[in-house]
């Protein structure tokens, strides 16, 4: 029978400040360390500290006199999962931050990179850190360089300057920036020690993202231009919804060199692919998304605002004949090129967005990575030592490996062999502190009877 420590919900919405780790030992548990594609079986694995403190087979660890035994009776740990792009809310709606932080990590998502940041966070970001609040660990951009809002190379380079000096982790690009105001960012983040993340401004090109190094390309933005052969003009075509306009330009036989090059420049892709299915494609209906039951621990006027948002999407695309199937197909081909030819892929969903609840979005992320046609250990590779490669953070987290941080999944099957075994966890464990079934089960509760 697993025995775990049921974490209070009074404790799940009110940290003490001075939150102290107990020393944990999982018997008999199956590990992933998800470095390889194998598992050790019948492990004893110790946490101490925060950290993995001991891993061996089951009867040559010495567990300590004071650790509270896990009997995990063959199920399986593995490492906590990655939202790489995902979003936090500010700080001027405490418990609507606390309940989102709290949705991510009953999901198992122990990192969050948090792609629209404010000052708030980083106040949050350390209060995280030394568990005076309970979220997964966040690592957090500053508000965004778009355009309209920064519209001079000098203003651009300014805020990259006050944003590294500040200690934001990276700079987030949105669209609309021109090139001339783009170059200036990506100097000032070089000269300051940071780097660049997020959308491609139509202005810049996939091209040019890839020659700067432009850390991460999310929702492969702007690759359905990188895909039109040179020398059309694309000067009067309205690229559409990610490209969807420019279906029928596109050279197929491109996909495979555009992996390359991305490859070459050493540049991270984060797909967001759940996020574009849920909006282009008529099927399931923005009603039967609204009805998935973990909308219950969103707001309602939230989702309602979902419904009416893939609607307008819907209703902009109809001309294109299948556009929205056709969209989803060639950038399933394009994340299947990706991770063949090397290229980094980063699992990301952007939640909360459009009927992607924070922490479930990530499952189907999952699924729909595995859909363009990686197997459930490359799905699962995007989450967890992938982001931990992509932030020069091997030793830090991601794997399970003595010296690691502590956060871990335990789930009932394994996820080699079915990736949704990690939807609903046993329990999660976010850098020493266990939370088991029960008490995911009542902070989920206490969040769904809110929006009621």
């Amino acid at each position: 029978m697993l025995r775990c420590l049921v974490v209070s919900t009074l404790l799940l919405s009110s940290f003490a400040a001075s939150q102290e780790l107990e020393t944990y030992a999982f018997r008999g548990v199956h590990v992933l360390p998800m470095e390889t594609e194998h598992v050790l079986e019948n492990q004893t694995v110790v946490v101490s500290d925060g950290r993995i403190a001991q891993i061996g087979a089951i009867d040559d660890v010495l567990v300590p006199h004071d650790a509270i035994v896990i009997e995990a009776e063959g199920r399986y740990l593995m490492p906590g999962l990655a939202e790489m792009h995902g979003h936090v809310p500010g700080t001027e709606d405490a418990q609507y931050l606390k309940d989102v932080l709290f949705l991510y990590v009953a999901n198992g998502v122990t990192t969050v990179r948090g792609m629209l940041g404010r000052p708030t966070h980083l106040r949050l970001r350390a209060q995280i850190a030394r568990h005076e609040m309970l979220g997964p660990r966040l690592i957090t951009s500053g508000p965004s360089l778009r355009g309209g809002r920064v519209d001079s190379p000098e203003q651009a380079r300014r805020i990259v300057l006050e944003q590294a000096e500040a200690g934001y982790d990276f700079v987030k690009i949105h669209p609309g920036l021109t090139r001339t105001v783009f170059d200036a960012a990506v100097q000032a983040a070089a000269e300051a020690g940071t780097r660049i993340a997020g959308h491609v401004p139509t202005d810049v090109g996939v091209g040019h993202a890839l020659e700067v190094g432009q850390a991460s390309i999310d929702h492969l933005d702007g690759y359905a231009q990188y895909l039109v052969p040179p020398g059309v003009d694309l000067s009067t075509t309205e690229p559409g919804y990610y490209g969807m306009n420019l279906l029928d330009l596109i050279d197929e036989d491109r996909i495979r060199q555009a992996a390359i090059d991305t490859r070459e420049a050493g540049v991270w892709v984060v797909p967001t692919q759940t996020l574009i299915e849920q909006r282009v494609v008529s099927s399931p209906s923005s009603r039967d998304l609204a009805a998935r039951p973990e909308m219950a621990y969103m707001p309602g006027a939230m989702v309602e605002g979902w419904v009416q948002s893939k609607e307008r999407i819907l209703a902009t695309t109809s001309a294109i004949p299948d556009g929205g199937r056709r969209l989803v197909e060639m950038r399933r081909r394009l994340i299947k090129a990706l991770h063949d030819e090397g290229a980094g892929l980063l699992l990301g969903s952007d939640a909360p967005q459009v009927f992607n609840v924070p922490g479930f979005s990530l499952h189907h992320e999952l699924r729909a990575i595995m859909s363009a046609g990686l197997s459930p250990y490359e799905a699962l590779r995007t989450g967890t030592v992938a982001p931990a490669e992509f932030f020069s953070a091997r030793d830090e987290f991601g794997g399970v490996r003595v010296g690691l941080a502590a956060d871990l999944i335990l789930v009932d099957g394994n996820p080699l062999q079915d990736a949704t075994a990690v939807r609903r966890p046993l329990g999660v464990m976010v850098r020493g502190l266990w939370l088991d079934r029960t008490a995911l089960d009542e902070g989920l509760a206490a969040i769904a009877n809110r929006h009621r």
